[in-house]
Formats: structure tokens, C-alpha cells, sequence
């Protein structure tokens, strides 16, 4: 098995069969079982695509909730004998973000070669990954967005990450959580050495001001820009009904089916008028306090890629419509956090996380299954019990996270980035030198060597 990680074209070879073995099992499947393979989401893809090659609106077709971009991306499957392109595009996509994640591995977090690999396989060889992406979920080509804007981000290539967060928040809303991790992360190791002390002692004004630095500002304005530019197209081109079903439609949304969230009852209950209350309005107010809020402050200085993790982690585990699709957000990020998380470090704990995430998921399944498939109404207790046990698993997981990126040393990420790029132009104890030094901030080690310096001073005189 080691061999397999010793070659990165091993590694990708091994994840394009599998995902060629899928869509072909696919295939056999969709044709011959009552049980279905593709994903009920990929026909209203298609069928919005299909419109759109018709010349008329893609929202057209009922339930299409996304961007006109996505039915675009798609017509060839209007095509005789393409249908499955999609499929194809998302599993294509599911290996460049692959890609992309042994980038930040080894470029930006230090990790060798064949460990990166390792790491990467997470994703790339994850059968869950490729199933729902060869179904027919879009959710590889938010991976791509999403681990690209993490790339740009960390190699500081700020205009690109901006556009990246612009259309990653069009197609999709939820990336615009990062947006608040992205802001406090960028500048902040050069705050204290570009700020007096007159500067930090001014009002609370001064100090908000301080933070405009040219970085932040350039991927602000390339963020709203590319975000504005596209919904005002795709306003012009389909009116109302693109911000309805994009945008508006998700702040009333009852999905109950397919749903692990706690919410499930809840919204079944609204979706037939019975529940008395319009919690489904509300619901986003303690999932975004987390996940835009609460969480970047604390984590995003220590680590951007544990804080996006955890953003995310918090953002689905508390969303109010949580399907299998939705992990996929978080999983993406898995490879970049398991390196020096609590998980690897302490075996059995890592394993009883994993364990107690799938079983947690099979009880709900169990109990889905019943209901949606044999007819049998297991609402309570089956399906709001097992949907209670997930999210206290998720909770769990969520804790130690947080945990573990909270332990990092302040602005951890940014002294790795550097002695990175620069192991690669000196020598090895240069790079040793960076590396010993990365627990202390310029000013601290400043005041260090002051206080050394008058040491020595004494000394001498006392030599004298």
C-alpha cells in the first residue's frame, strides 16, 4: 500500500478508476433496480440545462434552487448520449480539488511528498466522495472553488481569491462565512510591527481604520465586485425568479426529506401548518453567530485551514436542511486539519469519532429508510432520536476541532507559509533557524533580546 502513495500519478490513477467504476455501476444500476443511482438532484440539473438550451428560463423547471451558471456548465447533457457529462465534470472536478489540497500540503503547510499524498487520499480515494459526486452532485465543483480560495489566500494572490470567494458565494451562499476568516487572517503578523504604540493607545475609530490594510480592501472589492457582476447578469437575464430561487428561497426552506438536522420535525411539521411557530426563518441566527462569527475570531489567526474547517463543520452540523451532499463541504478541509490534529495523535479517540459519525449517520438511515422507501411512519421516536444522536456526535467532533485549532500558537499558519518558500532558496539550518523561532512573534523576540543584551551587559561590568 505504501508503493501506491511513493507516486502522485499512482494516487490519481487510482482515484480516476474509481470514479470510472462508479459511473459505469451507475449506469447498470439506474437500468436495472427500481433503486436508483443518480441522484434525484442531477435530473433537475438536466431538465433546468435542458430549458436553457430551448431558449427559455431555467427555473422553468420546479425545484431548481441554484445559479443559471450551473445549467449552463451542463448542456451538453441536452445532447443525445451525454447525458451523464455532469457526472463526468463533477468527478473531474472532485481530483483537481484533490490536486489542490496536495498543493497546500506540501507548499504551504510543509508536509513531504508521499505523506501529502496520504493526507490528499482522504479525499481522493473516498468512496463517499466519489459516490456522490458520480451521482451527480455538484458539490466537487464547490470543493474546487472552495480549496482554491484557500490556495490564493495562503500564497497571498489576493485579486484571485477574491473573484474565487465572488463566484463561490454566487454559485453556492454558504462560502461567504470565510469571508470574516480570510479578513482577520490577512495582515494580521504585520499589525504590531506596522502600528506605533500612539496608534494602538487611539480610540476605538483609530484602530478599526488600522485594519483597511491594502490587502484586505483589494480582496473586499474583488469579492463584492465579481459577486455583483454576476447577480445583476443573471438578474437582467432572468428577473425575479433567479433571486427568488437562488437567493430568497433558502430563508423559508422546509426541506424535510433526506434531512439529518434536528430541524427535520420541525419543518415537516411547517410543511403541513401544523407547527404553530415560523422557526425556519430563525434558524440561521445561532448557526451563522458560530460559524461567520464566534469562530473566526478565535480560530482564523491560529490556523485558516482549521478555522475554515470548523466554519464549515458548524455551518452544516446547525443548518436546518443537512443531507449527505452537505459533508462534503467539510470533508474537503480534513486532509489540511488531520496532520497535527488530536485525531491522529490519539488513536482511539480519532477512531471513535469516526466510528461514532458513521454509526450515527446508519441509525438515521435506518430509520429514513423505513420511512421513505416501506411507508412506515418512524418520525418519533426513530427518526427524531437518531437525528438528535447525529447532531450530538457532530457537536462532539465540532468540540474537539475547536479544541485542537484553538491550541495552536497565534498566527501558527503564517511563520509555516513563510519558512516554506524560503526553505526552498536557503539552506537547511536557515530554515531550521525560521522554524525554531515561529513561537514567537517580532516583538516579543525583540524584547528577548534586549533583555539578553542588558544581561550581558551587566556582566561585563561586573567582570571589570
Amino acid at each position: 500500500m505504501s508503493s501506491l502513495f511513493s507516486s502522485a500519478a499512482l494516487v490519481f490513477s487510482a482515484a480516476g478508476v474509481l470514479r470510472v467504476v462508479l459511473l459505469f455501476y451507475g449506469l447498470y444500476q439506474d437500468a436495472h433496480s427500481a433503486m436508483k443511482y443518480t441522484d434525484i438532484d442531477y435530473l433537475v440539473f438536466t431538465d433546468a440545462a435542458r430549458y436553457v438550451s430551448h431558449g427559455v428560463s431555467p427555473y422553468a423547471r420546479d425545484t431548481y434552487r441554484y445559479t443559471p451558471l450551473l445549467a449552463w456548465m451542463l448542456l451538453p447533457t441536452a445532447w443525445n448520449g451525454w447525458f451523464s457529462f455532469g457526472k463526468v465534470l463533477f468527478a473531474v472536478a472532485d481530483m483537481v480539488a484533490g490536486w489542490l489540497l496536495v498543493r497546500v500540503l506540501e507548499d504551504q503547510i510543509g508536509i513531504s511528498g508521499p505523506r501529502a499524498l496520504k493526507y490528499a487520499s482522504i479525499w481522493l480515494l473516498n468512496p463517499m466522495v466519489a459516490t456522490i459526486s458520480t451521482r451527480g452532485s455538484s458539490e466537487g465543483l464547490l470543493g474546487v472553488m472552495v480549496v482554491a480560495l484557500l490556495w490564493a489566500v495562503l500564497q497571498k494572490k489576493v485579486t484571485l481569491a477574491g473573484v474565487l470567494l465572488g463566484v463561490g458565494v454566487h454559485f453556492k451562499i454558504y462560502p461567504f462565512i470565510y469571508g470574516p476568516s480570510i479578513l482577520w487572517w490577512l495582515d494580521a503578523g504585520t499589525e504590531d510591527e506596522t502600528q506605533p504604540d500612539q496608534t494602538k493607545s487611539q480610540g476605538i475609530v483609530s484602530r478599526i481604520w488600522s485594519l483597511a490594510t491594502p490587502d484586505r480592501i483589494t480582496i473586499t472589492f474583488a469579492a463584492l465586485s465579481t459577486f455583483s457582476a454576476l447577480n445583476l447578469s443573471m438578474y437582467i437575464l432572468y428577473g425575479l425568479p433567479f433571486m427568488q430561487h437562488t437567493y430568497l428561497h433558502h430563508l423559508t426552506r422546509i426541506d424535510h426529506r433526506h434531512n439529518f438536522s434536528p430541524y427535520n420535525i420541525l419543518l415537516y411539521l411547517s410543511a403541513a401548518g401544523n407547527s404553530g411557530v415560523g422557526f425556519e426563518s430563525i434558524a440561521f441566527i445561532p448557526q451563522l453567530t458560530l460559524s461567520a462569527v464566534a469562530i473566526p475570531l478565535s480560530l482564523a489567526r491560529r490556523s485558516l485551514p482549521g478555522a475554515m474547517l470548523a466554519q464549515t463543520f458548524a455551518f452544516v452540523a446547525f443548518n436546518k436542511v443537512c443531507t449527505s451532499q452537505y459533508f462534503l463541504w467539510y470533508l474537503v478541509f480534513l486532509p489540511l486539519y488531520l496532520p497535527s490534529s488530536s485525531l491522529i495523535n490519539r488513536p482511539v479517540l480519532g477512531i471513535s469519532a469516526g466510528l461514532l459519525w458513521v454509526v450515527s449517520q446508519a441509525l438515521w438511515l435506518y430509520e429514513g429508510f423505513q420511512l421513505e422507501f416501506l411507508g412506515i411512519s418512524s418520525f418519533v421516536p426513530g427518526l427524531w432520536l437518531s437525528s438528535l444522536f447525529f447532531f450530538a456526535v457532530n457537536i462532539w467532533i465540532l468540540g474537539i476541532i475547536i479544541a485542537d485549532v484553538g491550541s495552536l500558537p497565534q498566527d501558527a499558519g503564517k511563520p509555516r507559509i513563510v519558512a516554506a518558500k524560503e526553505g526552498r532558496q536557503e539552506s537547511s539550518q536557515t530554515a531550521s533557524h525560521v522554524t525554531s523561532a515561529e513561537r514567537f512573534d517580532d516583538t516579543k523576540r525583540r524584547n528577548i533580546e534586549a533583555y539578553m543584551n542588558d544581561l550581558r551587559a551587566l556582566g561585563n561590568k561586573g567582570s571589570e
